[in-house]
């Protein structure tokens, strides 16, 4: 909707930031840092976004943290690695922008603010190739104690319940092992001990645990920052309008819990509004048959900055290149009377040696280990809308499935809710879950062969870098990623393609700045995070590209208004809708 608007604005700021994701609190950080009079505005009442329930880490090639864990890293791999990966793809550009500025953005928030990340001495690359890196690369956040936010601990939007346990613990995945066997060694029972102590203390006063692991840590690092800093956040608060003086956007309409308010924005509006997530118009203008209606994207994330943007601006709207979105694999947990459960299938199962997956056919479709978004690439390029991972009940006991957790604690309960299917040989196993009984033998066969001699003929399964790191060195194969699928009973566990992110978006400049189709920049509008098309067209470098852009993009857009002239209203404003 568009029309025109000719009353005054109620409030004045230089900067308007929309979303407190981990870019829209950069960006709003950042323009505080600066000196700039900032105020952010987020639809739910709670900070976070996509970022409070992912793993937090962020990819920042060349950092000083590289160097001080022990594995440094450089600029010019990076862009080596990305010229090989991205190829002539486009966005040549705002990767060179993104690698010239990460280092220092990240430098300065550390300085600057409560943010804190340590860069992980393992953490590969999703892809091999010239300049790609094994560590150093992944910026993981800090741990943080949320009772030091006091009542705006409340504020922290939560982990995905299917992630906690215990009426919300956080636990790192290095701890796990000794939560689930806390007897195998002393080590393990003081960690375990130490974990449940603080969880139980902290349970006294809060309605979940205060130690934050990810991508919470980092959420509340950078919400104590903003507090700290003295910007204003008003929570429950969308945008409905984005004003305009002519061809310039000059403020936004923001509809508070008191009503509609008119907000002036001298030096920029900032659009972080969680990208496509929920938006039933933009999902079926970009994303393929193949993904259906569910998103990892909080409910409330539904393409708001997007279309407003590009319906009543004329902005771009850019498809993201090879992909729309990220994806991931993930398996659904039945709930009586509510929607299923999700969970992701990131790297505890699928790279572990004797697991496969198939399609309808009973034949694999991709190299099982690879990364989360390109297995469900490989889904999507077959024309699957579901796929089944395929188990022995060896694989169950050594490492679990999905939500079964190794030793097999939970399969029961699991197997009566229909969240897995079991059967005493592969053939019965087809028929349960309606394959091709023939094409799973065969499947299995071929897998069983490839395990003994540790190569994979048909996807290479094991051969990456990241393959063999997700794999399991100790299963005494001469392949980590591969193993034979031959102790009865046989289990099955559907997965499906589910975006955590989305790649198309806003087409943007070096700065942030929203490009319209003609690409010119609309004047005082910027965009960030999954509102802005991503800069790695389609592809999935490594852990932490969506993050790692995001805040350096928030970072950008927030230094390029600072040094912006002020934006004086004249005349007749028109509101967009």
């Amino acid at each position: 909707m568009s029309g025109e608007v000719t009353e005054g604005f109620d409030t004045e700021v230089d900067l308007l930031v929309i979303g407190a994701g981990a870019g829209g609190m950069t960006a709003a950080l950042t323009g505080a840092i600066a000196g700039l009079d900032v105020l952010l505005c987020e639809k739910t009442g709670m900070a976070g976004g996509t970022t409070a329930t992912s793993g937090g880490t962020a990819w920042i090639p060349g950092s000083d943290l590289s160097r001080k864990a022990g594995v440094p890293d450089r600029v010019e791999d990076a862009a080596a690695f990305l010229r090989h990966v991205v190829g002539n793809r486009g966005g040549d550009e705002l990767r060179e922008a993104f690698l010239a500025s990460a280092p220092e953005a990240i430098a300065e928030l550390e300085a600057k603010s409560e943010v804190r990340f340590v860069a992980a001495q393992a953490h590969p690359d999703y892809l091999d190739g010239p300049g790609s890196a094994y560590g150093g690369r992944a910026l993981a956040p800090v741990e943080f104690d949320g009772t030091r936010l006091g009542a705006d601990f409340a504020r922290v939007r939560p982990p995905r319940d299917v992630f906690m346990g215990l009426g919300g613990m956080m636990v790192g995945r290095a701890e796990l092992g000794a939560l689930l066997d806390p007897l195998a060694s002393r080590g393990n029972f003081r960690t375990a001990m130490n974990l449940l102590f603080g969880h139980f203390r902290a349970r006294l006063r809060h309605r979940r645990g205060t130690r934050l692991l990810m991508g919470n840590a980092l959420v509340g690092r950078l919400l104590l920052s903003l507090r700290r800093r003295h910007v204003p956040i008003w929570f429950d608060s969308p945008i409905a309008e984005i004003i305009r003086d002519g061809a310039a956007v000059v403020g936004a309409v923001i509809t508070t819990p008191e009503g509609p308010r008119r907000v002036r924005a001298r030096r920029g509006v900032v659009l972080a509004t969680g990208g496509i997530g929920w938006s039933e118009s933009l999902r079926e203008k970009l994303f393929p048959a193949e993904v259906g209606a569910l998103s990892q994207s909080p409910e409330a994330n539904t393409g708001d900055g997007i279309t407003l943007a590009s319906e009543g601006l004329g902005a771009a709207l850019d498809d993201g290149g090879d992909s729309p979105a990220l994806w991931m694999p993930c398996s659904l947990v039945p709930k009586r009377g509510a929607a299923p459960s999700i969970w992701p299938h990131i790297l505890l199962d699928r790279a572990k040696p004797g697991l496969i997956a198939v399609g309808a056919d009973g034949r694999r479709f991709v190299n099982e280990a690879d990364s989360y978004h390109d297995f469900c690439a490989g889904m999507i390029r077959a024309g699957l809308r579901e796929a089944w991972l395929i188990a022995d009940a060896r694989f169950i006991r050594r490492y679990g499935l999905g939500l079964v957790l190794p030793g097999g604690r939970g399969l029961r309960r699991l197997l009566r809710a229909g969240y897995l299917r079991r059967a005493d040989t592969p053939e019965a196993l087809a028929r349960a879950i309606g394959v091709d009984p023939l094409g799973l033998a065969g499947s299995i066969a071929a897998n069983n062969r490839f395990a003994e001699t540790g190569l994979d003929e048909a996807f290479g399964r094991g051969a990456s870098v990241m393959n063999r790191f997700n794999g399991d060195e100790t299963a005494g194969s001469p392949n980590p990623c591969l193993g034979p699928i031959a102790t009865a009973p046989f289990y099955a566990l559907r997965v499906v393609p589910i975006d955590l992110a989305g790649a198309g978006g806003l087409r943007v400049d070096v700065n942030g700045g929203v490009l319209d189709t003609a690409g010119q920049k609309i004047p005082g509008l910027y965009a960030c995070g999954n509102d802005a098309s991503s800069i790695f067209r389609g592809t999935y470098p490594g852990p932490g590209t969506t993050i790692g852009p995001a805040m350096v993009f928030g970072w950008r857009a927030a230094r390029h208004a600072a040094r912006e002239e002020a934006a004086e209203p004249a005349g007749e404003r028109a509101a967009v809708g």
